[in-house]
């Protein structure tokens, strides 16, 4: 072999050697960590692929917005044009005859429109608060079948079953529970969404959803 070839050899062999070593021998990463392109469409991570029950992001903590926000995914993971099986429509899950309380007769109109739901969630819990002021003032604080009464739990209970099961849960220490369709209890509600700032909220008896502001 001639110097020429042997210098050859020598400066190709070092280029191998110096690649190598900017990459693992054994890459051992999750299939999940990629971003795999197809049609202009990525995949991310789902929830079971990275061990979590739930994303807590971004923090809302006890704020107003944190108690709309994990109403709404308890109701409709926060998706708009939902429709369950009962009928229920929406991100916050409205029924036929509560919309028309709140002045909104065109089902497929308040399902397409964002803002249209938000205001007829905002309403609806101006009515509520106003139907339930005398509970909520003498409840709050107080322990109801091991359940801590606050405002905010008391209005995610009517939302879920109305003033009335509400107001029937409280008065009979608890012995009379109301259950959703699917078998969800007001208890369940008035614990998880319990100690949230909700007091922007102004009672309002005659409140609705084409009349309010948001």
């Amino acid at each position: 072999m001639t110097k020429k070839q042997i210098f050859y050899f020598g400066l190709f062999a070092s280029i191998v050697l110096l690649s190598s070593g900017f990459r693992p021998f054994k890459m051992e990463m999750y299939p999940w960590l990629y971003a795999f392109e197809k049609r202009g469409v990525y995949t991310v991570p789902l929830e079971v692929e990275v061990g979590q029950k739930f994303f807590d992001v971004p923090f809302t903590g006890k704020t107003f917005v944190g108690f709309t926000q994990s109403l709404a995914v308890r109701e409709s993971q926060g998706k708009y044009n939902k429709v369950n099986s009962l009928g229920y429509l929406g991100k916050y899950q409205f029924g036929a005859e509560t919309l028309e309380t709140l002045g909104i007769s065109d089902e497929e109109q308040f399902l397409h429109s964002k803002k249209l739901q938000e205001k007829a969630f905002l309403a609806n819990l101006a009515r509520n608060k106003w139907e339930l002021r005398k509970e909520i003032a003498n409840y709050s604080g107080e322990t109801v079948r091991g359940i801590t009464i606050t405002e905010s739990g008391i209005l995610a209970a009517a939302h879920l079953g109305g003033v009335g099961s509400v107001k029937r849960f409280l008065r009979t220490n608890g012995n009379r529970r109301f259950r959703d369709g699917y078998g969800t209890s007001i208890t369940e509600y008035l614990r998880e969404f319990a100690g949230y700032d909700t007091s922007c909220i102004e009672p309002n008896k005659k409140a609705k959803a084409v009349h309010y502001t948001y």
